[in-house]
């Protein structure tokens, strides 16, 4: 893999930094269009793109039969609030209701269903889960991570992820941890606006970093793709922000991707940014500037998960970059070696099986039932 990549034409080089959306649920001329020219590294699917699991399976098979290096394909399927799947398959817990049930058993079972269903419609990747810690003052903020953290403190997250983490990746569907460096102090939700995280290094380092450092000293090398935040971090950021004043979002800030992540916690995986078309950002930055950003501040792979003419323009401004010297092919066979890594403990898609998806759904109903969670049926 590591040779395949690094021998591909620029072009193609740049495409693999590239984590795209789909615009539809078939694989039609627009979408075909779009990964064609673009050559995606990583395909993430919403639920907009989900009609049925037959429908699913095909529209990531179609996008595996046109792509000339298989791209990873993933998904936000955490269960609760987060759950891309719930039109075609019956409603996952949220880890919050698994902690409060104290049940540890129920997390590495939410882990294995979780990871075979998505091998079986096609998916190589699940962006979960969170490794947020949420305190009784951090409940009442308006961040929309109540119910999506596995606890309150940071031996209660590891604990959790860690099984729940085994549980997902023995199925062969890799995992992937966020948001780095934690944004559960965070006042308001990324998706509309940046979150500003005052927290100091040393409370960082005691609090919300406390469970990604201990995954990170595990010799099973169990968290391989990280996904940093747009949080912003005035304590811990000493440029404070860009010539307008503004505060540096983590996902696109040199001081957190690669001082923090890297150089200090030593961190070697794959680091992908969350999707740049979030509110946090987008809102102060174009995306032309927003990825060449993310590239200098030492992410392997961009998210952006929804238009295609954002998508097609993320991937002009990086390659013209790259063209015109200002993003070095050093450093972009650098974030290469590091996506090949990942790539190669990815696993082909189990063959679809619609009984063994119905025993899955079956399992998923007597898990929630074991937990009294409520979701309303299957829909």
């Amino acid at each position: 893999m590591l040779e395949k990549l690094l021998s591909l034409p620029l072009e193609q080089k740049i495409g693999q930094m590239l984590y795209v959306g789909l615009p539809a649920t078939e694989f039609d001329a627009e979408t075909r269009a779009l990964v064609e020219h673009v050559k995606p590294g990583g395909v993430i699917i919403f639920g907009r793109n989900v009609a049925s699991a037959e429908q699913l399976r095909g529209l990531l098979d179609s996008v595996r039969e046109v792509s000339h290096v298989e791209p990873l394909f993933g998904i936000d399927q955490e269960g609760g609030l987060v759950d891309r799947l719930r039109k075609i398959f019956t409603p996952m817990p949220a880890a919050r209701t698994i902690r409060q049930h104290g049940d540890l058993a129920g997390a590495r079972a939410l882990g294995r269903i979780t990871g075979e269903v998505l091998r079986l419609l096609g998916f190589s990747m699940n962006f979960a889960p969170v490794l947020s810690i949420m305190t009784d003052d951090r409940d009442l903020l308006s961040n929309g991570l109540y119910s999506r953290s596995y606890g309150r403190s940071p031996g209660e997250v590891l604990g959790y992820t860690m099984v729940y983490l085994r549980g997902l990746q023995r199925t062969g569907c890799l995992g992937c941890g966020k948001h780095f460096p934690g944004i559960g102090a965070g006042e308001v939700d990324s998706h509309d606006e940046m979150p500003v995280i005052k927290l100091t290094h040393d409370d960082l380092l005691a609090q919300d970093l406390a469970p990604y450092i201990e995954l990170f000293q595990r010799e099973d090398n169990m968290v391989r793709a990280v996904m940093v935040s747009h949080g912003g971090f005035p304590n811990i950021d000493l440029r404070r922000g860009t010539a307008g004043g503004r505060l540096v979002p983590a996902s696109i800030n040199t001081e957190i991707v690669t001082k923090l992540l890297r150089e200090e916690l030593g961190y070697t995986g794959l680091v992908v940014t969350d999707d740049l078309e979030m509110g946090a950002i987008a809102r102060h930055y174009e995306i032309e500037e927003t990825v060449r950003l993310a590239v200098e501040a030492g992410e392997d792979m961009m998210l952006i998960c929804a238009r295609p003419d954002l998508i097609r323009r993320g991937y002009e401004s990086l390659l013209q970059a790259a063209r015109d010297k200002l993003i070095s092919e050093e450093r972009i066979d650098t974030s290469l070696r590091r996506i090949a890594a990942y790539k190669s403990l990815a696993q082909p898609p189990l063959a679809f099986d619609r009984a063994r998806l119905e025993q899955l759904a079956e399992e998923t109903a007597a898990l929630n039932r074991k937990l009294n969670y409520t979701y309303g049926g299957k829909i």
